[in-house]
């Protein structure tokens, strides 16, 4: 586990579609678990979602690479339904917005550089189905 740092990543959710349920975010410094094991995540956090473009901070950070996935969990459950065929029916989204294909985008994919008192980024969600 890392060091506390100074850096902070500010991170806002585009496109929404709706403000049932929860947002819920794990902050990753490697690959090991990303993006589905968030109990390996670094950070993570959760918040009732009451605007169509959520903002969530994650401090104390060291300078280093990261990447983020999200899902939003309409059910509030804390995980990412999928279908009978493994599809998710919940959004979701990743840091760098990466192209999604068959099956979640490697580390690299989704990696950004964190440094200075704050790095902002939007991750945009996506949609499947259902929700």
């Amino acid at each position: 586990m890392r060091e506390s740092g100074n850096c902070k990543l500010t991170i806002t959710i585009d496109g929404l579609k709706n403000q049932r349920g929860q947002i819920c975010l794990n902050l990753f410094s490697n690959s090991e678990g990303f993006p589905t094991s968030g109990d390996r995540a670094l950070q993570s956090a959760s918040m009732k979602i009451t605007d169509t473009a959520p903002t969530i901070t994650f401090q104390n950070l060291p300078a280093g690479k990261y990447a983020v996935a999200v899902i939003h969990d309409a059910n509030c459950d804390g995980k990412l339904n999928c279908n009978f065929l493994g599809i998710p029916t919940e959004g979701f989204g990743f840091s760098r917005n990466p192209k999604i294909r068959i099956g979640s985008p490697e580390f690299s994919e989704a990696a950004i550089v964190v440094e200075g008192v704050n790095t902002h980024i939007r991750i945009q969600m996506r949609y499947l189905l259902g929700n």
